[in-house]
């Protein structure tokens, strides 16, 4: 919330016809000397100037041709880590591991357990959660394509690490190992089966549980990714959470459906989003104050950021959105009499009378 002089200040620039300045585009700041580092990756990430009590982590992960600052002005996230006091770890690929700046999720040496890429972001983990005393048991992680197929990747390969991740536009883990293959699967072409997907990620650590909760997002509309590989995640991870094979809940949510599969004791396990006719990129509501549009970063009036991050427990009030829901009541249904007027109303009143005031609005 904008403060009086923040508000004067911006009318001021309105009337005499100044642009705002400009916001950095870059909030983020490297994280240097976390370990051996097996996967040659770089490291940013983004601590809130106020931490909650027992804060959380959130892994976030770019997809190809992507760097950590664009990803995070188009998704929203560190603005919801200022509100929220969460920290925030971007790893980042570099070309001298792949020319199009995507994450390995399809190569061996960099998909197994203390292997490769895969280590290294273990490394930065550990080194954000003890560096910055990070509740351990509250570190998630999220990512976009080939960011995603590499957070599914860590959620397979550390599900220790992790209370729950999200998958945008991803896919199902172990499923190739060559270039060609990957491109393949992509297309949705030789996606192996149910048992065969759970039994790679069972094989892929020596886990035995509780595993992370996870929610997989895709648009009807993409042509990168096939939407067969959104089905083949869930599928791969319903025989970790013995979940049954049909959905327990099937609603909308922002106008787009969800598929919600819970536990035995009736907790959420897995969530499947279709965003219909979204092509391939991270979904995003604009109007809801998180993120901004461009490449990869599709308005299509659902935002994955807040539900995510809602999801996780992360919010300790509603987010932008919810807020404007709930302050559209109508004005009869405020219990105070309209002929009587509060300490905080004479408040109000008099910082807007201060502010157009102060900027010639009002005499």
């Amino acid at each position: 919330m904008r403060t009086v002089p923040d508000t004067v200040a911006r009318i001021t620039r309105l009337k005499s016809g100044k642009a705002e300045p400009a916001q950095p585009r870059n909030r983020l700041f490297a994280l240097t000397n976390f370990g051996s580092n097996p996967g040659a990756l770089k490291a940013k990430c983004y601590l809130p100037k106020s931490l909650a009590k027992k804060p959380a982590l959130v892994v976030v992960l770019h997809g190809c041709t992507q760097i950590p600052a664009d990803y995070d002005a188009g998704s929203g996230w560190s603005k919801m880590a200022d509100e929220h006091g969460f920290a925030l770890l971007y790893p980042q690929q570099v070309r001298d591991n792949n020319g199009n700046l995507c994450f390995n999720w399809f190569l061996s040496d960099d998909i197994g357990r203390d292997k490769g890429e895969a280590l290294s972001i273990r490394q930065m983990i550990g080194t954000m959660v003890s560096r910055h005393k990070l509740a351990s048991e509250r570190v998630y992680v999220t990512g976009l394509s080939a960011g995603g197929a590499m957070a599914n990747v860590l959620l397979a390969t550390y599900p220790d690490v992790f209370a729950g991740g999200a998958i945008i536009a991803g896919l199902p883990y172990g499923t190739a190992s060559t270039v060609s293959g990957a491109f393949e699967r992509m297309r949705g072409h030789g996606i192996p089966k149910s048992r065969e997907l759970r039994a790679g990620l069972r094989a892929a650590s020596p886990h035995t549980g509780p595993w992370p909760t996870l929610s997989v997002w895709y648009g009807t509309g993409d042509s990168t990714v096939a939407e067969a590989n959104a089905r083949a995640i869930v599928e791969q991870w319903r025989g970790v959470h013995d979940v049954a094979s049909a959905p327990a809940v099937t609603d909308t949510v922002d106008g787009q459906t969800r598929k919600v599969w819970r536990d035995a004791d009736g907790r959420d396990r897995i969530a499947l989003y279709s965003i219909h006719d979204m092509g391939h990129g991270l979904p995003l509501n604009v109007a809801s104050g998180y993120g901004k549009s461009g490449p990869y970063m599709l308005d299509v009036g659902i935002s994955s950021t807040v539900h995510i991050a809602q999801s996780w427990g992360l919010t300790r009030k509603p987010a932008s959105g919810r807020r404007r829901k709930a302050a559209a009541k109508p004005i009869s249904a405020r219990v105070m009499p309209a002929d009587r007027s509060s300490p905080r109303d004479d408040k109000i009143r008099k910082a807007i009378d201060y502010a157009l005031r102060a900027t010639g609005l009002k005499r």
